[in-house]
């Protein structure tokens, strides 16, 4: 007998690819190659390689665009209260501003006036708001010095 000249692996391999031509052929379709091929491979390569090399410069991009919109928030902000500021200056630059502020707050009353105080009526709604609930801080000094002596006598 001769000797076969292949193995019995690769008769049935080529025996195998035989009759799957056949049947691509019988179904009018060619055989299916695989999809991912060495361009593909490196093309998906680069991509992830480009997202993982911006990721962090965008991240930082997007944070630094907001401290940014902050500072400009902060800078308007001191703007607004420089003018505030500024208007408030100019009243009080107006002697009659500052007399009737002198009056409301103070208590002053110009020569030749005679200033009344009205127990538990002073000043301003906010006075009288304050001096209803019976904050010391917000009453006359003589007041508190009053209460103090009332108090003391009190408690002997």
């Amino acid at each position: 007998m001769a000797a076969d000249r292949f193995s019995t692996a690769t008769r049935l391999k080529a025996l195998g690819q035989q009759a799957q031509a056949r049947v691509y052929r019988a179904t009018g379709r060619t055989p299916r190659r695989s999809r991912l091929t060495g361009r593909a491979a490196l093309l998906a390569l680069t991509v992830c390689a480009l997202v993982v090399a911006l990721a962090y410069p965008m991240r930082q991009y997007v944070a630094q665009r907001s401290q940014i919109a902050d500072q400009r928030k902060q800078a308007q902000a001191a703007r607004d209260r420089v003018e505030r500021l500024q208007e408030e200056k100019a009243r009080w630059a107006d002697p009659e501003y500052v007399k009737a502020q002198a009056r409301e707050q103070l208590h002053f009353v110009m020569p030749g006036e005679t200033g009344y105080t009205m127990p538990g009526q002073r000043g301003t709604d906010a006075e009288r708001n304050s001096a209803a609930a019976g904050a010391a801080a917000n009453r006359a000094w003589y007041d508190n010095l009053w209460n103090g002596v009332n108090s003391s006598d009190a408690s002997h």
